[in-house]
């Protein structure tokens, strides 16, 4: 559930890390200049399904077979899948043995995590990044699954995906960008959707908060967990990236806190551009006692001078983008798109 990752995150997040830094001090990274491209999916594929943070029913992973098998995708589960270490999908060992074994094994074209929870970063030391880098397939998720996303692209070079995990609502919107990203290849240019449903969670109109459109590679995800990460060994440079987040269930302060602690980082201010998706139920519990989250956006991003938005079809909701990270693209601020410059997936003939 989304309240284990924010309370994991503040209470066990630093204890890990401090017992991790002799191994972080040995990964390997490479230069952006060195980023690889995992193979389009195909109808008949099979996808490995892991749960590298939180624990997961048996229930729910059945569930996410039949919608997966509806794409047309065979189905492999991880050894520890239905795992269960008190608040974890299993040992670290054997979660980041899950994702060791997925990537390692020929016969899996692509991985997907389960659900999201809490737990990445603590396996984030475990992973074989140069096996990695010799295998590279599609690998996404959200929430929790952000400093896995961000790890091996950091230290593999391999773009990864934020998108839906296997126990998502897959609706059309979701599945769309999903298929047009993973299976065809194509740049696409995503936008909101143009009109409210039944199915759709997402603002039509985006809330502009800096005018104007940017360049970069795209990056970014949990604001929690990447606030969490910071100080690690396995977050990107900064230098004319796009920034996305989102978060929920996020008391407007804590979210200022976050920002707070990115802008101290200095990351911030070296970014081109910023997308805040969403931040689903993170009302302030009193309202005449609290700023609004488009003040606290405004008062941090503003003064940066960079395109900027909240309201992107991005985080816990039902109508979800597939953000490739570490791809080129161009976003527009008063619009509130992401033009895609390059496709995130290459050809198997390639």
């Amino acid at each position: 559930m989304t309240y284990d990752r924010r309370q994991f995150l503040t209470t066990f997040g630093m204890a890990a890390l401090a017992t991790q830094l002799p191994q972080i001090a040995q990964a390997e990274s490479f230069s952006p200049s060195q980023i690889i491209k995992p193979p389009q999916l195909k109808v008949g594929d099979t996808v490995g399904l892991i749960n590298p943070a939180g624990v997961t029913s048996a229930e729910d992973i059945e569930d996410a077979k039949k919608t997966l098998e509806s794409l047309g995708l065979k189905i492999k589960l991880g050894n520890h899948l239905l795992d269960r270490y008190g608040y974890l999908a299993g040992k670290d060992s054997d979660r980041a043995a899950d994702v060791n074994a997925m990537f390692a094994d020929s016969s899996v074209q692509a991985i997907i995590a389960g659900r999201g929870g809490w737990g990445c970063n603590r396996i984030l030391p475990l992973l074989d990044y140069k096996l990695i880098r010799n295998n590279p397939k599609i690998i996404m998720g959200y929430s929790d699954i952000t400093s896995l996303l961000l790890a091996i692209y950091v230290k593999s070079g391999v773009v990864t995906f934020h998108g839906p995990v296997g126990t998502s609502t897959w609706n059309e919107f979701t599945t769309n960008y999903a298929k047009r990203i993973l299976f065809n290849g194509e740049n696409v240019v995503m936008q909101n959707p143009a009109s409210s449903g039944e199915t759709t969670t997402t603002p039509i109109c985006p809330q502009t908060i800096t005018p104007g459109k940017a360049k970069g590679k795209l990056v970014g995800g949990n604001l929690s967990v990447l606030a969490a990460m910071v100080g690690s060994a396995y977050l990107p440079d900064w230098k004319q990236t796009i920034l996305f987040v989102e978060e929920v269930e996020e008391e407007v302060y804590r979210v200022d806190r976050m920002l707070t602690q990115l802008k101290l980082a200095g990351i911030l201010n070296q970014i081109a551009g910023f997308i805040f998706g969403q931040c689903t139920n993170c009302d302030p519990k009193d309202r005449e006692k609290s700023l609004t989250l488009m003040q606290v956006l405004r008062e941090h991003i503003q003064p940066l001078a960079i395109p900027a938005w909240y309201g992107a079809a991005i985080g816990h909701i039902k109508d979800k983008f597939t953000l490739p990270i570490g791809v080129q693209v161009q976003i527009d601020a008063l619009s509130g798109t992401i033009e895609m410059l390059e496709s995130a997936t290459i050809s198997r003939s390639h």
